[in-house]
């Protein structure tokens, strides 16, 4: 879980003081509320009396928080794009505060480059085609700066409002421009004399969700004709983008249909539903209500789990599982901390890594114990240098060239920290690592995955960040990250229903990663900017998000190709074993999904859902109520360890299909 800080804003809520209040009223200079992401403004604010004179001996004091960094003279950094809530705090001696409150939105700054994204480059005569660019700014974000296309040769290639249209033959240049930024591509016109188009594969018969690509075959009088991209269309529910890759979403015939200037192909597609619903059994239950509960880890063994603990949790639990039907506290790590959020092991079972915030001494970072005994981890060293800020998440990785380092996040400054631990007791950094976009204070790294040298980190409004840490890709090492790529994407707009439905000054950002095939896949964690009006328990709050599934096939350049986004509920932490993604879904309960085959488009409309469970019962920290975390799938039984927030650890087994139901 995240929360960004408000500074300030106790002194509102002070009781008032028997005199009258000399300040009238507040004012904010200047009166901007849009700043481009990346630069500095200086806010002032005065306070003025009820005859509207200047109070020359009120104090201001600034504060806020959200997409950007503010001091108490009022000198903001804006960092990410989104909203920035910021307030000025008036004070005289002896009266009540008054505060000013405004909100600013950041901008993307102006596009620095173009990248065109569909442009077909051969056409015949009379053929129309859909074109789109998109700007980007030198901070990766998405630029508003609308996109303008122009054709060299009009009397070609015409055109408008980003649909093209193939006039006569020759060769056109077609340039999109954002601002002073552009790209180009060109665009060969062919006479027509197609004599006939056909589509492949004719008639495929599918399930709902499996992916067919399409290709045209073009003949003209004088042999085959390559290089012509048509214009794809379908009728029924899902969707086929301009080069032919077609998902079905609902069983039954949808017809799909390719045209190219006056000639046009149809086919038939034969939908049958996905069919891979599965019933579940609740195998093992351990309540927790002393604290609530955050990560489980499942030591290499297969025979422990370890439980992290939230909301003043001092301690990690070492739990037997050997029977995953009893499974049993045996030990308890207790530290100085009030939330160890998350645990893990070296992949040899030799070491455990637990993460601490909220330390009475402020001396936060990590504790190593070591296993000799599983079920009874020993402290042997800790490491806080630079860290004492927090540390929320944490991986343990081995490399034969390398051997084993920790990765971690800085909840103070965004940087990733790597940690060498070849020898655990005497824990030592080796690197940092952060983006370079912003200030400490306005950026976050929430989550590290780490996977065959190369690392996933979960950069909140920086999106997706790979480094590669010992894969080759780019020299890089644990001792010197090198980026590969980086994904960004707008998180605002993405979730501009709940603003909608709360307020602005939510709370959203890129949560935690994942690598599986060709695909990562990334979950946001959202949550309201206020509670249901009048509500009160579950129903006064909910969870939002979206998992998405990057394809990273070229891995520099990622591309969004399929998501999931629950009716009810948020998207959390994710495992994936085998061809099944396993969920976290906070209110929405713990969910199973097929990931076979290639992803794309809505994964929810294409019912590939294979499970649900709603970890809610009456034995938990608070009563009745789902706040799935994760899971864990153990390879020793093939269970999923899932953990619920408010309730504890449930162990799960999907069961094969078709089995009894009891």
């Amino acid at each position: 879980m995240h929360a960004l800080p408000f500074a300030l804003l106790f002194l509102a809520q002070q009781s008032a003081l028997p005199q009258a209040n000399p300040i009238s009223r507040v004012v904010i200079s200047p009166a901007a509320r849009t700043v481009r992401a990346g630069d500095t403004v200086q806010f002032s604010a005065q306070a003025y009396d009820a005859s509207g004179a200047v109070l020359p001996n009120a104090k201001i004091r600034f504060g806020g928080g959200g997409s950007g960094a503010i001091d108490t003279t009022g000198k903001v950094v804006a960092s990410a794009i989104g909203k920035m809530p910021i307030v000025a705090v008036a004070t005289v001696p002896g009266s009540k505060p008054v505060v000013e409150r405004r909100e600013i939105e950041i901008i993307p700054a102006p596009a620095a480059r173009v990248d065109i994204r569909i442009a077909p480059t051969k056409l015949v005569v009379g053929q129309q085609a859909r074109v789109e660019a998109v700007g980007y700014s030198r901070a990766n974000d998405r630029a508003v700066d609308p996109i303008q296309w122009t054709s060299s040769a009009p009397r070609i290639v015409r055109v408008e409002d980003g649909l093209i249209t193939a006039v006569a033959a020759g060769r056109a240049t077609l340039t999109a421009a954002a601002g002073t930024a552009k790209a180009t591509v060109t665009v060969q016109v062919i006479p027509n004399t197609i004599t006939s188009l056909t589509i492949a594969p004719a008639r495929p018969k599918v399930r709902t969700g499996d992916v067919v690509k399409f290709t045209a075959r073009t003949r003209s009088s004088s042999g085959d004709v390559s290089g012509l991209t048509p214009t794809w269309a379908m009728q029924g529910n899902g969707v086929i983008d301009a080069e032919g890759t077609f998902v079905a979403y609902d069983p039954g015939p949808i017809v799909v249909t390719a045209t190219l200037g006056n000639r046009s192909a149809s086919t038939i597609v034969e939908v049958e539903e996905r069919d891979i619903r599965r019933p579940v059994s609740i195998v093992g239950r351990l309540p927790r209500t002393e604290f609530t509960t955050a990560e489980v880890w499942i030591h290499p063994n297969g025979k422990v789990a370890y439980l992290g603990t939230h909301g003043g949790g001092d301690r990690v639990y070492t739990i037997d599982i050997s029977n995953p039907a009893t499974p049993t506290v045996v030990d308890s790590v207790v530290m100085n901390t009030r939330l160890v959020n998350d645990v893990m092991t070296d992949k040899a079972g030799t070491v455990l890594i637990m993460t601490r915030e909220g330390a009475a001494d402020r001396k936060n970072g990590i504790v190593i114990a070591s296993l000799e005994d599983p079920l009874r981890p020993k402290i042997i060293s800790e490491f806080t240098e630079g860290v004492t800020a927090g540390v929320h998440s944490a991986f343990v990785y081995t490399q034969p060239n390398h051997g084993t380092h920790i990765y971690l996040t800085n909840d103070g400054t965004g940087a990733v920290h790597i940690i060498d631990i070849n020898d655990p007791k005497n824990p030592k950094e080796v690197a940092q690592w952060r983006t370079t976009n912003r200030p400490d204070a306005g950026r976050y790294v929430h989550d590290i995955d780490v996977q065959d040298g190369l690392l996933y980190a979960s950069y909140w409004d920086d999106g997706l960040v790979i480094l590669d840490i010992g894969k080759g890709l780019k020299g890089g090492s644990p001792s010197n990250p090198q980026i590969v790529t980086q994904f960004k994407y707008n998180l605002d707009s993405l979730y501009r229903q709940v603003e909608a439905e709360s307020g602005p000054g939510f709370t959203r950002g890129t949560h935690t990663a994942w690598r599986h095939r060709n695909y990562v896949f990334i979950a946001d964690e959202v949550y309201r900017a206020s509670q249901v009006k009048g509500a009160k328990d579950e129903s006064a709050d909910r969870m939002y998000g979206t998992l998405q599934v990057i394809d990273v096939s070229d891995i520099e350049a990622p591309k969004s190709v399929a998501w999931y986004t629950p009716e009810n509920g948020g998207v959390h932490n994710v495992w994936v074993s085998g061809d099944t993604l396993y969920m976290g879904a906070y209110d929405g309960g713990f969910r199973v999904f097929d990931v076979s085959g290639e992803l794309k488009g809505d994964l929810r409309a294409q019912g590939r859902e294979i499970a649900f469970v709603s970890t809610a019962d009456m034995q938990g920290k608070i009563q009745n109520q789902t706040m799935t975390w994760g899971v864990v799938v153990n390879p020793a039984d093939g269970l999923a360890y899932v953990n619920d927030f408010y309730n504890g650890l449930w162990i799960v087994r999907v069961e094969p299909r078709g089995a009894p139901v009891p």
